[in-house]
């Protein structure tokens, strides 16, 4: 899974088809040998869907002045493909982009060169401070540089709005409020307007590790099978009632949010900015609600490596430079509605939609009861299954109307599994932890 935004996708449609013009130039004899000596291979995580990574080819990277092969993979896939070509000894790749818990599992097998040298090399660039600590992933060499961030948030459109609970802020609301709003719109309509990415294609793993999970547990792993989290799915099961039937088969919430299909939704900011520029005058965001812990949301951000051995280091560090000047950066939040790393003023003639996003996620990060959870770290080709515990969890008793206490128990036995047999370390809001993680 990405958030890419993991995130940050534009679109539902699959990437990953060849163009005409690449079919025809692999048919040519010594083309695509020729191009692939040429053009830099930058593999990224991030942007896969088609849409997104047709505009970091066409929006960002033609500005670059050299030719540059962006390629997309599936973040569990990443490990394999570079280890696959460390081991064959003769890499392809010169620039990996990808989170945080993606990149790290890298550092173990020696894969990542340390960018020191590089990051002092950037001219004029203020990074956050925690951006660039987390890429020394645990080490005193920097490992990876701060790419684009983003997070998720909640998006309403404005006939919602005389439905929310008497004294209610939307800027500070529980889950407690988000239920009460979404059944008062059932009762007074007859239609179930609450949307979630519930589908094959949405984030709504990222919503459970990240937001729901810490809002009332003030955990993730070690707080799986808590009281706590048996209280939590019990509330959940009963919002769901108010949730629209057809959330188990959205991907982005962009499109029921603009057909009025949903009034109220939760996603990936880059799955709902279409939406939002599109009808800025129609919408309002807003952060994600809060539970007995305190407001947890999930900041995402992709930094960017450079392999060991890889065969264009010198122009990987070129583009590095080139993807993290603020005007690029601002370029990049415009094609993609990733945020910028480095300290920079947005443009006044900022899009409405992405300022109304802006200011939504400013004032989550600023709110008094913020509680941060993090990107699943350090399970490298076992985030999928560690995702679906999740959501069988929730298809247990949400869906089928299981026991949670019964559904927690069954489901921690694989957690368990996950984190034992991957040694993976606790991450915040967990407690840190020696060795593998605790279910708790």
């Amino acid at each position: 899974m990405t958030d890419t935004a993991e995130a940050a996708p534009l679109s539902r449609r699959a990437a990953g088809t060849l163009g005409l013009g690449a079919l025809l130039a692999a048919a040519l004899p010594g083309t695509r040998a020729r191009a692939q000596a040429q053009e830099l291979v930058f593999l990224s995580t991030q942007l896969r869907p088609i849409e997104s990574a047709q505009r970091m080819r066409q929006q960002i990277l033609s500005g670059f002045g050299a030719p540059v092969n962006f390629v997309t993979e599936q973040p569990p896939q990443l490990g394999v493909r570079v280890r696959a070509e460390q081991q064959a000894g003769g890499r392809s790749t010169s620039l990996i982009g990808g989170l945080h818990g993606e990149i790290l599992p890298l550092q173990s097998s020696n894969a990542l060169a340390p960018l020191d040298d590089v990051l002092a090399a950037l001219p004029n660039r203020s990074f956050n401070a925690a951006m660039l600590e987390s890429g020394k992933l645990g080490g005193a060499q920097q490992r990876y540089i701060p790419w684009m961030q983003a997070t998720y948030l909640m998006v309403a459109h404005k006939q919602a709005l005389p439905f929310l609970p008497a004294g209610a802020d939307i800027n500070a609301l529980s889950y407690e409020q988000l239920g009460q709003w979404a059944a008062t719109i059932q009762a007074r309509t007859g239609q179930r307007r609450l949307g979630f990415p519930a589908g094959p294609t949405g984030l709504m793993p990222r919503f459970f590790e990240g937001y729901l999970y810490p809002s009332f547990t003030g955990g993730v792993v070690t707080t799986f099978r808590s009281e706590a989290a048996e209280a939590m799915w019990t509330q959940f099961r009963e919002l769901w009632k108010a949730v629209h039937p057809n959330s188990t088969n959205y991907g982005f919430m962009q499109e029921p949010l603009l057909t009025g299909e949903v009034w109220i939704a939760f996603d990936h900011v880059a799955r709902v900015i279409d939406a939002l520029n599109a009808k800025p005058d129609e919408f309002v965001a807003f952060p994600a609600p809060a539970g007995p812990k305190g407001r947890g949301f999930m900041p995402v951000v992709a930094g960017l490596s450079i392999p060991q051995g890889a065969p264009d280091a010198a122009g990987a560090a070129r583009l590095i430079e080139y993807l993290t000047r603020p005007e690029v950066q601002i370029r990049t939040l415009r094609a993609t509605a990733f945020f910028p790393v480095v300290q920079t003023d947005l443009p006044t003639d900022l899009e409405p939609g992405l300022r109304l996003a802006a200011d939504a996620i400013a004032k989550m990060s600023a709110a008094p009861d913020a509680l941060v959870s993090l990107l699943p770290v350090g399970l490298d080709q076992r985030g999928g299954e560690f995702d679906k515990v999740f959501t069988d969890t929730f298809q247990r008793v949400v869906l089928r109307g299981e026991r949670p206490r019964a559904a927690l128990d069954r489901q921690a036995e694989a957690l368990r599994r996950i984190m034992t047999e991957t040694n993976a370390p606790c991450w915040q809001p967990d407690p840190a932890s020696s060795g593998a993680c605790q279910v708790g």
